[in-house]
């Protein structure tokens, strides 16, 4: 077993690469590379382009996860009788390509940190009622893109749930943060699982499996921190300005905790915008709670009934 460091990048095949990457754009992403059949987008916080397309069919493809040290994806690729190579596609480090058992290619990468980090306004300083931190000064920013300062976590839509959650922990070192179960507490319907870095501490999940009866494997949605909550409000009207696809929120989840904010994109892939998530580390008390109407929000518009088809 390793443990993954974080989440790197989301693989999608993507019929108007075009079309793509304006949206992107709108959403609060930034070019990095285009080909005839590929597109790179990158975060504003640098590091490993955090979406990749190729064009085809619409489809998800895979996920790219980051590893510590070289010594760990050889400990991996030796385990799977696969090999360690240089990453030809960014141009730097390396990289184990595996299978998970729903089919998805997931990426194990190292040392190709490709993207410099781009400039962006500080977070804004909020005064409540019990703390005051800004004196003096306003609070003004302009509607305009979010800021994806970076990539998240990733939802599966999971057709092998056992399969896949042994996968996800045995293999990339992930541990339960909180769950959900349908019926009886043996039934889980949704496992949120963090990064299994011991003491220190890492988002509430990078990667979520639901197994909710889909019939074929591939991403419910993948997520996207963006810098603050006026951040991503502004993102919101913004794309609501430019008629984009709405599909849920502003909330407030309660796995996690994040304020949410989520979009579809020209293909149809939902994806989200997020900020203020929980930070946990392995000694976190695992949930495991019924999954009922108000189970996904604390607050929030009224959920579409397809929102989870």
């Amino acid at each position: 077993m390793i443990a993954v460091r974080d989440i790197a990048y989301v693989r999608y095949q993507i019929p108007d690469l075009d079309a793509q990457a304006e949206f992107l754009r709108d959403f609060g992403l930034r070019d990095h590379l285009r080909t005839a059949t590929t597109l790179q987008m990158e975060a504003w916080n640098g590091g490993y382009p955090a979406y990749i397309a190729h064009v085809g069919p619409a489809k998800a493809l895979g996920v790219g996860y980051q590893v510590d040290s070289l010594e760990q994806l050889q400990h991996i690729a030796t385990r799977y009788n696969s090999e360690v190579r240089v990453n030809d596609e960014l141009g730097s480090g390396w990289i184990v390509q595996l299978q998970d058992p729903d089919g998805l290619r997931v990426d194990l990468v190292h040392g190709a940190t490709v993207i410099e980090a781009a400039p962006v306004r500080a977070p804004l300083q909020l005064n409540n009622a019990e703390e005051r931190r800004r004196f003096g000064t306003t609070n003004r920013i302009k509607v305009q893109p979010s800021h994806v300062m970076r990539l998240g976590h990733v939802v599966l839509k999971t057709v092998n749930f056992a399969a896949m959650f042994a996968f996800y922990q045995d293999v990339l070192g992930l541990r339960v943060s909180d769950s959900y179960y349908a019926g009886s507490e043996d039934n889980t319907v949704a496992a949120f699982m963090h990064c299994g870095l011991e003491s220190e501490y890492t988002d509430h999940h990078t990667v979520a499996l639901l197994n909710l009866g889909a019939t074929e494997p591939g991403f419910d949605h993948c997520a996207f921190e963006v810098l603050d909550w006026d951040d991503l409000s502004c993102g919101n009207q913004f794309l609501t300005q430019n008629n984009r696809r709405h599909s849920w929120g502003i909330g407030r989840h309660v796995q996690g905790s994040q304020i949410f904010d989520y979009w579809l994109d020209p293909a149809g892939n939902k994806v989200e915008h997020w900020t203020d998530g929980d930070l946990v580390n392995d000694r976190y008390a695992v949930g495991h709670e019924p999954l009922t109407p108000d189970a996904l929000a604390q607050w929030a518009p009224p959920l579409s009934p397809d929102f989870l088809a």
